[in-house]
C-alpha cells in the first residue's frame, strides 16, 4: 500500500484521539429494558469505542476528547474511561446545576436482542454537556500542534447531536490536518440524530464538508448514501458478489469527488437473527480492494460496539502493520471477538486477533 505518512511517535504524545460523545451504558443483561429491575453499567460512545480498543487491545496510547457535566455520574464515567486506560485529561468538565436543566450526562439503555428479538436502544441524551460543545470550546492548535497526536478519529454520531457538534468536527479535523495528524471519520448514519435539526439535507452538507479532511473513511452502503449522497443500485451490507460489486462502484464514486480519502472501509453483515450474523469487511486503498476472510453463521453475544472494535482494528492495521490486507483481517476479527462478550467496548487481545486472522478456532485454550 502506498504507506499513510504519519508523525514520529517520538513527537507526539499521543497515537490516537477521539472526539465523540461518552455515555453511561446501562444494560439488563439477558432481559428487557421494560421489566428489568437491575442494571449493568458500562461506557460507550461510537467515537470513544475506538479510541478504547486501540488501547486495550492494540497497546497505542489513546485519549478522548468530550464533555461531561460534573456530577456523580460524569465522575463514575471517568472512571471507567480510566478502567479502560484512556488519557482523560482532555475532558471538558462543565458545572452541573444539581437536577440537569442546564446541562447532564448522557444515558443509553441498551438490550442485547437474542434469536428473533433484535437488539434494542433507547438514549437518554438530550442537553448533554458534549452536545453543547461549540466552536472554540477546545484549544485544538495546544492538542495538535503542543501535545502531538498521531491519528485523529471521530465520526457522525457526534456530528449530529446538535446544531453546533459539526462546526466542532469541521473546526477539529481542519487543525489536524493543519499539524499533518491523519484523520478517520465513521459515518455512521442515525436518522432520529438528524432528525432535530435540518434532518438529511443538513447531514449532507455537514458531513460532505467534513469529508474534505478526512484520510480514512469508514461507513456502510446506507452511511454513504445518507449522509454523502452516493447511491448505488443493489449496494447492500451482505457479502455477495452482486453486493460487493456495487459496493466497489460506490466507492469509485466517493474517492473520485474526495481525492483526499487515502482509505476506506466497510463491514458488511447479513442479519440472519440477532445472535446469528454473517459478517466480512471490505476496504479500498491505494487504488485496491481488499476483502476480509468471509464468517458465515457468526454467533453474537452482544452486537453493539462490533463496527467501532472493526474500525479499531483497521486503524491499526494501516498505522502500525502498514498492510491493507493485514488491517482489513485485523478488524474484521476484533469485530467479531467483540461481539462475542458484552457491552460496547472490547474485551479482546492482540493475541486473540492474531489467532482468528490466522485461522485458530474455539478449541479451549489451556
Amino acid at each position: 500500500m502506498a504507506k499513510i505518512e504519519l508523525k514520529p511517535a517520538d513527537a507526539c504524545r499521543y497515537d490516537i484521539l477521539s472526539l465523540g460523545e461518552v455515555m453511561m451504558r446501562l444494560d439488563p443483561g439477558e432481559g428487557r429494558i421494560r421489566t428489568a429491575r437491575e442494571f449493568r453499567a458500562w461506557e460507550g460512545g461510537g467515537e470513544y469505542n475506538v479510541a478504547r480498543g486501540l488501547r486495550r487491545c492494540f497497546g497505542q496510547r489513546a485519549a478522548v476528547a468530550t464533555a461531561f457535566a460534573k456530577n456523580e455520574v460524569g465522575l463514575l464515567m471517568e472512571d471507567f474511561i480510566l478502567q479502560g486506560g484512556v488519557d482523560t485529561s482532555l475532558i471538558k468538565w462543565v458545572n452541573y446545576d444539581g437536577i440537569g436543566r442546564s446541562v447532564r450526562n448522557g444515558l443509553n439503555f441498551t438490550e442485547r436482542g437474542f434469536g428473533i428479538r433484535g437488539a434494542v436502544g433507547c438514549s437518554d441524551r438530550g442537553n448533554t454537556a458534549a452536545s453543547q460543545l461549540k466552536v472554540g470550546d477546545i484549544d485544538w492548535d495546544y492538542i495538535f500542534g503542543t501535545l502531538g497526536v498521531r491519528w485523529f478519529h471521530t465520526g457522525g454520531i457526534f456530528a449530529a447531536l446538535s446544531e453546533t457538534t459539526g462546526p466542532v468536527v469541521i473546526e477539529a479535523a481542519k487543525t489536524a490536518k493543519k499539524y499533518g495528524t491523519i484523520v478517520s471519520y465513521d459515518l455512521n448514519y442515525r436518522p432520529s440524530l438528524w432528525k432535530g435539526f435540518g434532518g438529511l439535507e443538513k447531514c449532507q452538507e455537514i458531513n460532505r464538508e467534513i469529508a474534505k479532511y478526512v484520510d480514512v473513511m469508514i461507513g456502510n452502503e446506507e452511511d454513504f448514501t445518507a449522509c454523502l449522497g452516493f447511491e448505488v443500485e443493489g449496494a447492500d451490507e451482505n457479502l455477495t458478489d452482486l453486493e460487493v460489486d456495487a459496493f466497489k462502484k460506490m466507492i469509485t464514486k466517493a474517492v473520485a469527488e474526495f481525492p483526499n480519502f487515502k482509505a476506506t472501509a466497510t463491514t458488511m453483515r447479513g442479519v440472519k437473527t440477532a445472535t446469528v450474523n454473517d459478517w466480512g469487511a471490505m476496504c479500498w486503498v491505494d487504488g485496491e480492494f481488499y476483502l476480509s476472510t468471509h464468517r458465515p453463521d457468526l454467533e453474537i453475544m452482544d452486537r453493539v460496539g462490533g463496527g467501532d472494535s472493526f474500525a479499531s482494528g483497521f486503524i491499526y492495521g494501516l498505522m502500525v502493520l502498514e498492510d491493507a490486507a493485514k488491517a482489513i483481517e485485523y478488524g474484521a476479527a476484533h469485530g467479531a471477538l467483540a461481539m462475542t462478550t458484552p457491552g460496547d467496548t472490547t474485551m479482546a487481545s492482540l493475541a486473540e486477533v492474531e489467532k482468528l486472522v490466522a485461522g485458530a478456532g474455539a478449541r479451549v485454550d489451556r
